[in-house]
């Protein structure tokens, strides 16, 4: 059985379930395809045939159900800015390359859910540019075109999946890095909220700012990437719990017009737009159109004003002693930090505190906006040629995204005349990630374009949010992929997203309990940074049969979570705790059977 050309979640768990593959048979016909694609620059380090294939053998070994986990034996690419435990990280430049001892923050819950990591891809030296070509390891391509840019500054992490190489990738994203590649290969680009997926581990771009994102073949996969990897990271302090924002089921999007309507004589990425406007508005949702203005001037803050020093701040010792390692285009962007003065950088927040002003004048007549992913591509001799320019442009509809704190989903909108694709952003408030993801799917399905190289490539739809019910936080064995999680999802559970208890709480492994649980307790006199869990969410009916359910010494009380609201949620009688392991350190159930080995 061969895999399928572009992988997807769905299609690994159903050959799974078969017996038909198993994760050592997926990792060898990976390695397989990393040897075949004609790109040498897509990796800056392949993890090697043989040790992708033991670490098959051993998550096996250690979970030999399949699909036990939430991504079993999933194959996945990490951008080379990001750590990953034993690979080198080089953020595209030699000279800065260091081999940490640990995983990012998102590389190790993904890793905790199954997934496996194939390689660290090629980038724009230190996240600076949209374009894919700031890299001594080489340009990356579009895989629809060896001529064109595949977009960056994620350029390898796209290609990767478009490519087949991997079922996921993680980039980063600060100003359109995970949407402008997903446009050039014909893929989705999910930039979360800032603050919601944590950033330790990450070689920083601008710190404030920076978003790690996912690439996937569609936003089912997303979505449930981004779900597994996000919670609140301890060591990032930019890392926050962020409330789900809800959109209407009909709602209003922004629509680009007039002279704010820059294509730079790209009709045909055009015409795909003003299908995309046609096809949202055809769901029942109503086009607005918007003075762009106030965006486009915040994004022109992000590399043209004060907020370039952050560029700095992230390398400031090693630019100093090794500036010629740079690529021309990076130093010189990094160099004109020097430019800025302390004034500068209160001169330009107040100026952006005016603009964003004026950008929530546009969200109090829109609920969301549906822009261009990018405005239009080059090829990679036209980039060379003018790489700051061209790069600036590429920018143009994404970069205000982080600056104003909103969540973004990129997908593909279909293919020009001349056969490269193109795509289309849709960009809500902070929050609103979850809520975006029907809309951004339906748009997706509408273009008929497939995934990635695979123009016919089906995937499974997104369903409407349901109508909320009753919250229940999770703790142990009912979490996503473990033994009990089936009484959830028998009784119709929804799965609201990753959380985190606030910091009184001490986590115990209840002795002689089968499947293994975990004991939570409140302790007022304890202050630590929180325990990981889920929120679920049940119907009235449901959640009494699942209460009603619940055997001694567990029970279900009110559980205050990091940002503050109380749900109900499972706690358990301090009696049972006498003589438990106690396991708080671990930071949650999920960390410890991990660490411990189950």
């Amino acid at each position: 059985m061969t895999l399928p050309r572009i992988l997807t979640l769905e299609s690994l768990r159903t050959l799974y379930a078969a017996g038909t593959l198993t994760p050592l048979d997926v990792a060898e016909a990976v390695a397989d395809r990393m040897e075949a694609w004609a790109d040498p620059a897509v990796f800056i380090t392949a993890v090697p045939r043989s040790d992708l294939a033991a670490a098959a053998r051993a998550l096996m070994e250690r979970h030999p159900q399949p699909n036990s986990l939430p991504l079993w034996g999933v194959p996945f690419a990490v951008k080379d800015n990001i750590d990953v435990a034993g690979l080198p990280t080089t953020a595209a430049c030699p000279a800065f390359a260091y081999r940490p001892d640990a995983d990012a923050h998102v590389v190790a819950r993904l890793k905790a859910a199954g997934a496996l990591v194939t390689g660290k891809t090629n980038l724009d030296q230190f996240a600076t540019g949209l374009n894919g070509t700031r890299s001594p390891y080489g340009a990356p391509r579009s895989v629809y075109s060896p001529e064109h840019i595949s977009g960056g500054s994620s350029s390898g992490s796209a290609v990767a999946v478009a490519a087949g190489l991997a079922a996921f990738a993680l980039g980063t994203d600060t100003a359109g890095s995970g949407r402008v590649p997903a446009a050039f290969n014909n893929l989705v680009g999910i930039k979360p909220t800032p603050g919601l997926l944590g950033t330790s581990g990450l070689v920083p771009a601008c710190r404030s700012l920076d978003c790690i994102s996912v690439f996937s073949a569609c936003v089912a996969d997303g979505l449930a990437v981004r779900r597994i990897a996000e919670g609140v990271d301890p060591a990032d302090a930019f890392s926050r719990t962020i409330p789900p924002v809800a959109l209407p089921r009909a709602p209003r999007f922004g629509v680009l017009t007039g002279a704010e309507r820059e294509f730079f004589g790209d009709t045909e990425t055009e015409r795909l737009y003003e299908a995309a406007v046609e096809r949202f508005a055809s769901l029942g949702a109503t086009p607005v159109p918007f003075d762009y203005a106030p965006l486009r001037e915040i994004a022109a803050l992000l590399y043209g004003g004060p907020w370039v020093a952050e560029r700095l701040a992230a390398v400031e010792d090693f630019f100093a002693a090794n500036a010629d390692a740079f690529d021309p285009s990076v130093r010189a962007i990094v160099e004109s930090a020097k430019g800025f003065s302390a004034v500068d950088a209160f001169r330009g927040r107040y100026r952006f505190e005016a603009l964003k002003r004026r950008a929530e004048a546009i969200f109090a007549d829109v609920d969301l906006l549906l822009l261009p992913s990018a405005p239009t591509t080059y090829t990679v001799a036209a980039m060379r040629d003018d790489p700051i320019t061209l790069n600036s442009r590429l920018g143009l509809y994404t970069n205000f995204a982080n600056l104003l704190g909103l969540a973004a989903i990129a997908v593909p909108a279909g293919f020009r005349a001349d056969g490269l694709p193109a795509g289309v952003t849709l960009i809500g408030p902070g929050g609103s990630d979850d809520a975006l993801g029907p809309f951004a799917d339906a748009l997706h399905r509408g273009a008929a374009c497939g995934a990635g190289l695979d123009r016919a490539a089906s995937f499974p739809a997104v369903a409407p949010p349901e109508p909320e019910g009753i919250p229940l936080a999770v703790v142990g064995a009912h979490l996503s992929g473990l033994p009990l999680n089936g009484q959830l999802r028998e009784l119709g559970a929804r799965l609201v997203g990753p959380a985190r208890t606030a910091g009184d709480y001490r986590l115990y492994a209840l002795p002689g309990t089968q499947p293994a649980k975990p004991g939570l307790l409140r302790d007022p006199n304890y202050e630590g940074p929180g325990l990981d869990i889920e929120v679920w969410t049940l119907a009235p009916a449901a959640f009494a049969r699942f209460v009603a359910a619940i055997p001694a010494p567990l029970g279900i009380g009110r559980v205050t979570l990091a940002d503050g609201r109380a749900v109900s949620g499972f706690l358990c009688e301090a009696y049972a705790v006498a003589g438990a392991e106690e396991i708080t350190g671990y930071g949650g159930w999920r960390a410890y059977l991990a660490r411990a080995g189950g």
